[in-house]
C-alpha cells in the first residue's frame, strides 16, 4: 500500500516496471466502487481467480515441537539481553499483534530505532525480511536480534553461558539437539518457534475456502477494488505482500521516502498492527490506504472507496492460539518507543 516461490520470477518484472519512468500526477479514480462478487461463496471460476491471487495461510510449516519449544522460551528470556532487562517479546508482542504500538521501539541505549518494528506473526512466509529486505532468512534475522545493540545486544558467551547454567534449557537442548547447547542450536531453537507464529483463519481465507458467510458484502466489494486498481499487483500471495520490492513514491513523492526501494509489507493482519509504514508515521488505516493509492497507484479515492478497501482489509486479520489478533496498548506519549 512472503509466500515461497522463486523470488526472481516475480520480482524482476514487476521491480522493472516500479522502476521505470512513470507520470508524477495522480488520476482521479472513477466511480462506483466495482461490482460486488455474487451472493454466497465465490463459484469456482471465482475461487480458482482469487486463489490465483492470495492463498491462505497453511495452519503449520512443519516445526519441530520440541525445538520449537525451546525458542518460545528463550523468545521470552531476558536473560539474554545485554542488560538482562528485554527480549524478544519486548517488541514482538505475540499475546496481541506481534509488534508493538510504538512508531519505533527503543534500542539498547534508549534511543529510537531507525524504524518501526514489523510483526513476527507470518514472517516465515515473506521471502525477505526486515523494510529493506536485507535480511535473507529468519536465522539471520534471529542472529542480529540477539547480539546487535539496536535489538537485545547480547554477547554469545554470556547467552551460551545463561542457557548452560539453567537445567530448564540445558536439559532440553540435549535432548532436542543431542548435543550441549551452541550458538547453531540457539538460533534454529528461536527460528523453529518463530516458523510456528503464523495467523491461519481470518475471515478472508474461510471464504477463499469456500464458507459463503465469512465475509460481508461490502467487503467482498472491497477486495473487487483492491484487484481492480492494481493493490493486488504487489500485494498478493499467501502473506498479501512481502514477495518482492518496490520503489516508494512512484506517482507522488512521499517526503523523506522517494527513490527508496523497500520490501512490500504484508497485510496480513494489517488491521491491528498500527501504526504504518517504515517510519510509524500513519496512525489509521484509512490514511495508510489514501496514501498508498496517491503515491504508488496514481490513484485519488473517495471516502467510501478507502472505507471499501479498509473493510477488506479487516477480513485478513488470522488467529493464533486459538484467538483473533488484536491491536496492543497505545505506547504512553507520541512517538515514544516501547520500554522493556
Amino acid at each position: 500500500m512472503a509466500l515461497r516461490r522463486p523470488a526472481g520470477l516475480l520480482v524482476a518484472p514487476l521491480v522493472a516496471v516500479l522502476l521505470g519512468s512513470v507520470p508524477t500526477i495522480p488520476a482521479p479514480l472513477a466511480e462506483p466502487v466495482p461490482r460486488p462478487w455474487p451472493a454466497g461463496g465465490p463459484s469456482s471460476a471465482e475461487a480458482i481467480e482469487a486463489l490465483s491471487i492470495v492463498t491462505p495461510v497453511p495452519g503449520t510449516l512443519g516445526t519441530d515441537p520440541s525445538r520449537a519449544a525451546i525458542g518460545r522460551r528463550l523468545f521470552t528470556d531476558t536473560r539474554l539481553s545485554r542488560g538482562g532487562d528485554r527480549a524478544c517479546i519486548t517488541c514482538h508482542d505475540i499475546t496481541t499483534n506481534g509488534a508493538s504500538a510504538a512508531a519505533r521501539d527503543l534500542a539498547t541505549d534508549g534511543t529510537p530505532v531507525p524504524r518501526n518494528t514489523p510483526t513476527v506473526f507470518n514472517a516465515a512466509l515473506s521471502f525477505r525480511l526486515g523494510w529493506a529486505g536485507d535480511i535473507l532468512s529468519l536465522r539471520d534475522q534471529d542472529e542480529k536480534a540477539l547480539t546487535e545493540p539496536e535489538f537485545l545486544g547480547g554477547s554469545w558467551p554470556r547467552i551460551l553461558a545463561v542457557i548452560r547454567a539453567d537445567p530448564a534449557l540445558a536439559g532440553p537442548f540435549r535432548a532436542a539437539y543431542g548435543r550441549e547447547v551452541d550458538r547453531e542450536a540457539v538460533i534454529d531453537a528461536i527460528s523453529q518457534f518463530e516458523r510456528s507464529l503464523l495467523t491461519p483463519d481470518s475471515r478472508f481465507d474461510r471464504w477463499l475456502r469456500g464458507d459463503a458467510h465469512a465475509i460481508t458484502e461490502s467487503e467482498r466489494a472491497g477486495y473487487d477494488l483492491f484487484r481492480g486498481i492494481g493493490c493486488a499487483a504487489c500485494h498478493q500471495g499467501v502473506n498479501v505482500g512481502a514477495n518482492l520490492f518496490e520503489k516508494v513514491g512512484i506517482f507522488v513523492a512521499i517526503p523523506n521516502k522517494s527513490g527508496e526501494v523497500l520490501r512490500v509489507p504484508s497485510l496480513r493482519n494489517v488491521a491491528v498492527t498500527a501504526p504504518y509504514f517504515d517510519d510509524g508515521s500513519v496512525a489509521t488505516l484509512p490514511e495508510a490506504v489514501r496514501m498508498m493509492a496517491r503515491a504508488q497507484l496514481g490513484r485519488e479515492m473517495t471516502p467510501a472507496q478507502v472505507a471499501a478497501i479498509v473493510a477488506f482489509l479487516g477480513t485478513l486479520t488470522g488467529s493464533y492460539d486459538g484467538r483473533p489478533l488484536t491491536a496492543p496498548e497505545a505506547p504512553a506519549a507520541p512517538g515514544e518507543g516501547r520500554r522493556p
